[in-house]
């Protein structure tokens, strides 16, 4: 266990941080000298066919003429609690959920939004290790933030948060099946936690579709007051391109930020909306997509371990998240430079997850399960 890390308020001009992959160039060069090209594994970024009704309802919905409601159709807010009802075995209504323009840009604009309600808490929680969007998003508001420390299991050491954070904690995020280490234990224990210090929660959920332990899971299904849960049609429908998602939970929230959202312009097109609407309605494609990553998964789990990589199949989501300190690498840079000149592939190194992380990388199995399996053999050859 490690002790979590506090920033405080900028002072002066804000200097912008690397973005995280741009950092990639010197590994996927090594990659290059020895074979040619690269594979790409570092970005969740999907590359298996989307439904096959997408192309038609893009271009027959009519939706395109005029403004889209920010908030969303009702057709695509009935179909996401319809999802929901059908996933988690809950009832959110229609009036308790709203769109957003993917989930990445909802992440990193709602403490900024949220201030405006509550100008007096500033502080932004996240697990420790996870998606860097959250850090992100606190720094552009101007907030200041807490990284909570994680146990081994996933769930948080919320027992941590100094009393400064607590007091001032303007929201906690939690992140479901975790990126990057794949757990899913703690959503319970964290949502009543928030609601004892009566601090928001907001759940990010995208990756609820591909949990290889139980089944799926929802912060909605412990409380709404003072919960949001946020999901996305990119990795379930490999639709990442069309930039749709939605929130969900507690009325007055959602509410407020609908409205808010409405002012600064925030539309996902009317077109993709109905894409949206359709796709939430049809398992059919998730299923195929779920049999595509567990089997890629597998394959790159028996050639890691193979090869002397210690590496287990996650328990949700489709990374594979791992360090190698039998072979001598002491940092996830010098793994990924490893894994680069030994099977031609890019991967991401832990430190752009935490600084807690460094030893780590992130493999994503984003790849033609032919050309997964060709990783696999050159890591056996």
């Amino acid at each position: 266990m490690v002790m979590g890390t506090e920033s405080v308020s900028q002072v002066g001009p804000f200097v912008m941080p690397a973005y995280p992959y741009d950092r990639l160039d010197e590994i996927k060069a090594i990659a290059e000298s020895v074979y040619g090209s690269y594979l790409d594994l570092s970005v969740g970024t999907p590359i298996d066919p989307p439904p096959s009704f997408v192309p038609h309802l893009l271009a027959t919905s009519g939706m395109e003429r005029g403004y889209p409601p920010s908030i969303g159709t009702i057709g695509l807010r009935r179909a996401a609690s319809d999802w929901m009802a059908e996933r988690f075995d809950i009832h959110i209504s229609a009036s308790q959920i709203a769109a957003t323009v993917g989930t990445k840009e909802f992440v990193a604009s709602l403490p900024r939004f949220l201030r405006l309600r509550e100008s007096d808490r500033d502080v932004v929680l996240y697990p420790e290790v996870s998606y860097p969007t959250y850090q992100i998003g606190a720094e552009l508001a101007g907030c200041r933030h807490f990284a909570v420390p994680v146990n081994e299991d996933g769930s948080l050491c919320l027992e941590q948060v100094p009393e400064w954070a607590v007091d001032s904690a303007l929201l906690l995020w939690i992140n479901y099946p975790s990126n990057p280490t794949g757990r899913i234990s703690g959503i319970e224990p964290a949502v009543e936690w928030a609601r004892q210090h009566e601090i928001l929660v907001v759940s990010d959920e995208c990756y609820a579709e591909y949990v290889w332990k139980g089944d799926g899971d929802t912060a909605l299904r412990y409380s709404v007051e003072g919960t949001l849960a946020l999901h996305s049609i990119s990795k379930r429908s490999n639709l990442a391109g069309l930039r749709a998602g939605f929130y969900a939970g507690d009325g007055e929230i959602v509410q407020f930020l609908s409205e808010v959202r409405k002012h600064a312009g925030l539309m996902v097109p009317g077109p993709v909306q109905v894409v949206a609407a359709e796709s939430l309605g049809d398992y059919g494609h998730v299923a195929e997509q779920r049999r595509r990553y567990l089997e890629r998964l597998e394959i790159m789990v028996r050639a890691l371990t193979a090869h002397g990589i210690d590496v287990e199949l996650p328990e949700g989501g489709f990374y594979l998240w791992f360090k190698a300190v039998d072979k001598g690498l002491a940092t996830g840079f010098e793994l990924a430079a490893y894994l680069a000149s030994r099977a031609g592939i890019v991967v991401s190194p832990g430190e752009f997850y935490g600084d807690s992380s460094k030893e780590y990388v992130r493999l994503a199995v984003v790849a033609p399960t032919d050309l997964i399996q060709l990783v696999a053999s050159r890591l056996s050859s």
